[in-house]
């Protein structure tokens, strides 16, 4: 371990006595992350791989594969060297001589280090191994409808993450212990309320615009669009969002994600529907949100673990910014409304852009989150996070969990799920563990609401910029604002330092008030 002297200089006691400067510690310590670093991409590279194009016979071998890796990184993190690096480079006479960046990252890797310690090895292998596993019978449960298949997955996996929870210790609620991975700093009485205004203003809104007599045809939404066609025109949205191509790549996967190995090479997927090219051109935009903020962390943090978003509703924000307030708005269509027309042989040539605007704009209660619209997504997310907190607490059973869902779908969007694919088993993050994730998109949404209306105080054109297609001065502030900052700031700081207040849920109300009511006359 590190011994402080009074000349500043630390000595580390190994095998023998070495003395090092704190320069050298500082060095060391940057050596350490990239290790950590190296096994997340390979990590990575390994989910990537079987989300997309892995062969369905590798399955175990890659769960045994990357458990092993997720151990070796776990015994890292949890390693004396963490420790010792950590502490030296914390102690109080210390931190004036070393950089921001130096302090920040070992601030968070000392928080890092002090969750992941408190999680025996044993359990830690088990349960990366489980939810490797679990996303493999997940999708084939998907495929074929069967809860039950998946069920003994996820009842092992909820008594994990409930050990987890008393394992981190908790204030008030232990799903508080959860959120802290995702958000850190939220907890369930913030999200209590921000959700209570959230379904105040949603739920009747909602039902004044399904009751309008001004619904919008959407039947010629739904023509065959071939998928190289989408896969074409989703290309050149990343290229007018400013998505670095060289350091990044668009693939095909069953459920939509951006993985970040890097900065220089962070990767986008999408999934197609021939019969509904929202699917694809929506997916993309939103996962492409995800890269940018990843392209755009500075240069100065690549190799630490700084080199990430601030928080998963930080990342939110900036993947539904992009999908919401710029892909679904008049201005970006009325920039690409002829170039998608271009890729689809003729299905849109008798239709006007208003029409357009507003059928891709259709508010009506839906049974797939991925596929649902800006108006009724945010109640997806808060029945999810109801959910959660009654799993974890104990006062659902998995075996009951159909039913609840079924319940929390007619309560909050009155319309019943036919089954347990288009219902309970349509998402990813309960197989992989991800409890504590779902809130993330939820709140940014809020967050994102919040900085567009900070942003036009800086970039009033910020429609005309859609408009022609010149997107880089949007990138440009959210960079400045949010993206270079990764997690040197914590999700408060950067939306008050971007916004000038903490968050505040009334920007969307009024958003999508002012949104839904204009194209619904309602």
């Amino acid at each position: 371990m590190f011994f402080p002297e009074t000349s500043g200089i630390y000595t580390l006691h190994t095998k023998g006595a070495i003395i090092v400067s704190i320069q050298e510690t500082e060095n060391a310590f940057f050596e350490h992350m990239k290790k950590l670093s190296s096994f997340e991409q390979a990590m990575g590279l390994l989910h990537w791989d079987a989300r997309t194009h892995a062969p369905k016979k590798g399955s175990k071998a890659r769960s045994e594969a990357l458990g092993y890796l997720a151990t070796e990184h776990f015994k890292l993190k949890t390693s004396s060297e963490t420790k010792a690096y950590t502490d030296a480079l914390l102690a109080d006479h210390q931190q004036e001589t070393l950089s921001p960046v130096t302090v920040a990252a070992a601030k968070t890797l000392q928080k890092e280090y002090e969750r992941a310690v408190n999680i025996p090895e044993d359990e830690f292998k088990e349960y990366s191994v489980l939810t490797a596993e679990s996303e493999s019978i997940w999708e084939e449960a998907k495929d074929n409808n069967d809860f039950e298949m998946f069920q003994p997955y996820l009842e092992k996996i909820v008594s994990f993450n409930r050990r987890f929870a008393d394992y981190w210790g908790y204030e008030n609620h232990p799903y508080n212990a959860l959120l802290e991975d995702y958000e850190p700093g939220m907890t369930v009485d913030k999200l209590d309320h921000l959700f209570g205004q959230l379904r105040e203003g949603l739920v009747p809104l909602v039902e004044s615009v399904t009751s309008s007599s001004n619904q919008p045809d959407t039947s010629f939404l739904f023509h065959s669009f071939p998928k190289e066609k989408q896969r074409a025109f989703s290309l050149d949205i990343l290229q007018q969002m400013t998505y670095d191509f060289e350091a990044g790549r668009l693939d095909e996967t069953v459920h939509p994600f951006a993985l970040g190995l890097n900065p220089n090479d962070v990767r986008v997927t999408t999934r197609y529907d021939e019969n509904d090219f929202r699917t694809a051109i929506f997916g993309t935009i939103h996962e492409g949100g995800h890269a940018l903020y990843e392209q755009n962390i500075s240069s100065h943090l690549h190799g630490t673990v700084l080199s990430d978003g601030a928080s998963m509703g930080i990342h939110e924000s900036q993947s539904l910014f992009y999908e919401n307030f710029v892909g679904r708005s008049l201005p970006f269509w009325e920039k690409n409304y002829d170039l998608l027309k271009s890729y689809a042989k003729g299905q849109f040539d008798d239709v006007s852009l208003e029409t357009f605007y507003h059928a891709i704009n259709e508010a009506k209660p839906s049974l797939i989150r991925i596929e649902a619209d800006e108006l009724t997504y945010s109640l997806h997310i808060i029945l999810r996070y109801e959910l959660e907190k009654s799993l974890i607490t104990g006062d659902l059973a998995v075996k009951d969990l159909p039913y609840a869902w079924k319940e929390k779908v007619e309560a909050y969007l009155g319309i019943t799920p036919p089954d347990n694919s288009q219902g309970v088993l349509q998402d990813v993050h309960w197989p992989s563990g991800a409890f504590g994730y779902f809130p993330s998109y939820a709140l940014g949404y809020i967050y994102a609401a919040q900085l567009k209306q900070a942003m036009l105080r800086d970039v009033p054109a910020f429609d005309k910029l859609c408009q022609n297609g010149d997107l880089a001065p949007i990138r440009t502030w959210l960079r400045d604002n949010v993206h270079q900052y990764g997690r040197m700031k914590n999700p408060e700081d950067i939306l008050k330092d971007a916004t000038g207040e903490s968050i505040n849920p009334t920007y969307l109300l009024t958003y999508l008030q002012t949104k839904y009511t204009n194209l619904y006359k309602a």
